[in-house]
């Protein structure tokens, strides 16, 4: 069954939780402490999250790109239940990443912005201890170069068909997330649509609606 995460990329711990309530309540399956959440209130976001919501999985999304295991360690010790790392980082860092998520029991999400050959990547950081992949397309890149969902839908499929756990992420809203979750992708990420909204609830369960009434 394809998951539900939201994104949390707020910079108030206050505001983060207030969101996260109304989306856990609403059904979410995974929260994510953002990168600007991380960055403005600490590590600790990770480990108020795992303690107000302890049933559910807990993202950090860390964008790691070095000092891999010091941040895996800082990660998984404040509860977070999934670790995410660049693809464009150093082989080494990634399996510092995999080594430390792992023997803390956190799995490893694998983040492909920016990467030119998807899928050959994505086939090397699978060899290197990678447990889901994102296919992560910035929303200044999408309407920038005017990508569609139809066009990462393309991406997403081949990723999928060649067995990777595909998560997606970047601009998705209740229509696009219909989209992917017919792909059978493993997570949907949604920031914006749920955060921004003026009733995260309701767009949480819209969301969810979306994607499983096909």
């Amino acid at each position: 069954m394809t998951r539900l995460q939201v994104a949390l990329d707020l910079t108030s711990l206050e505001e983060a939780i207030r969101v996260a309530r109304l989306s856990a309540e609403a059904g979410v399956h995974i929260l994510e402490a953002g990168t600007p959440l991380i960055k403005s209130e600490g590590i600790c976001t990770v480990k108020k999250l795992k303690e107000l919501f302890p049933d559910k999985t807990v993202c950090a999304d860390m964008k790691t790109m070095d000092a891999g295991r010091l941040e895996a360690e800082l990660a998984v010790s404040a509860g977070a239940d999934i670790v995410t790392v660049m693809a464009l980082a150093a082989d080494e860092t990634i399996e510092e990443v995999c080594s430390a998520a792992h023997s803390g029991g956190a799995k490893v999400m694998v983040d492909l912005m920016n990467v030119s050959d998807i899928l050959r990547r994505a086939e090397q950081v699978r060899d290197l201890g990678a447990d889901y992949l994102c296919l992560h397309v910035g929303v200044d890149v999408q309407k920038k170069r005017g990508i569609t969902a139809e066009d990462l839908a393309k991406e997403v499929k081949s990723l999928v068909k060649s067995g990777f756990k595909v998560a997606v992420a970047g601009g998705i809203n209740k229509e696009t997330a219909r989209v992917y979750s017919e792909l059978n992708v493993e997570i949907i990420i949604v920031g914006k649509a749920i955060v921004a909204s003026p009733d995260p609830a309701k767009a949480t369960r819209e969301i969810l609606q979306a994607m499983y009434c096909r």
